[in-house]
């Protein structure tokens, strides 16, 4: 699954590791972009202590590592897959996006860490994967949003299950409350709604009120967001 920050993403890998057969890999390349971009992410130490710095290494393990369960859901952030770098490895993988609204995206990134720029969000290099992973797998990859998910969660798994080939599981639906020991090293930054939620929140609609700089992100980065979001799976 490759989604930006802020984008239900750790809800949905809670959503796919309450499964019966299913395990999950959290960001598994975050060690490698933080060493590479030395970006000052919190928790920066932590995360690289905690996970290979290499592509490679990591690459062959999500392909060949072990696998104790029929489905492994590896939530990846697109940011995080710095361009120039082979993408074969996951051709023979399937894949799915999870998108959502730059400027809710915007608002949520920048009430977490304080500031947010472009590159931060990944939108552009979400449609730039989009582009490559489909010409390198040959797979027609289903695109899901957001806010199509809390609006009807079970009807947008369902589809999104369908166009995976694997069946749906209610308890795709609800998960129990708290941390788990899959989650990255990054969870106690990052994860508090989640860890404190116990299935995928209601849609509300919201006032968003955005500065000058915050505008200038979403509007670089809404022609990538709108040509996903016109092949996304209509619930």
């Amino acid at each position: 699954m490759w989604s930006g920050p802020r984008n239900i993403s750790t809800a949905m890998m809670r959503s796919w590791e309450n499964r019966s057969d299913s395990q999950v890999v959290d960001e598994p390349f975050y060690g490698f972009y933080l060493n590479k971009t030395r970006s000052p992410h919190p928790c920066f130490d932590e995360v690289l202590q905690s996970q290979s710095s290499s592509y490679e290494q990591v690459a062959n393990e999500l392909v060949n590592g072990e696998c104790s369960s029929n489905v492994q859901y590896q939530k990846h952030m697109t940011h995080h897959m710095l361009a120039g770098f082979d993408l074969t490895w996951a051709k023979d993988l399937q894949h799915c996006f999870l998108i959502r609204d730059p400027a809710q995206v915007v608002n949520s990134y920048t009430n977490s860490r304080g500031v947010c720029s472009v590159e931060d969000i990944g939108i552009k290099r979400q449609f730039e994967l989009y582009q490559e992973i489909s010409q390198a797998s040959g797979q027609d990859i289903p695109i899901v949003d957001s806010n199509d998910v809390l609006k009807n969660p079970e009807r947008t798994l369902r589809l999104l299950c369908e166009k995976l080939g694997v069946p749906f599981m209610p308890k795709m639906l609800n998960w129990p409350k708290g941390g788990r020991t899959s989650d990255g090293v990054w969870a106690k930054h990052w994860y508090d709604s989640v860890e404190n939620s116990t299935g995928f929140a209601p849609y509300t609609e919201k006032q968003l009120q955005l500065n000058d700089e915050q505008l200038s992100v979403v509007n670089q980065v809404q022609p990538f967001y709108q040509q996903l979001y016109n092949k996304r799976i209509i619930a």
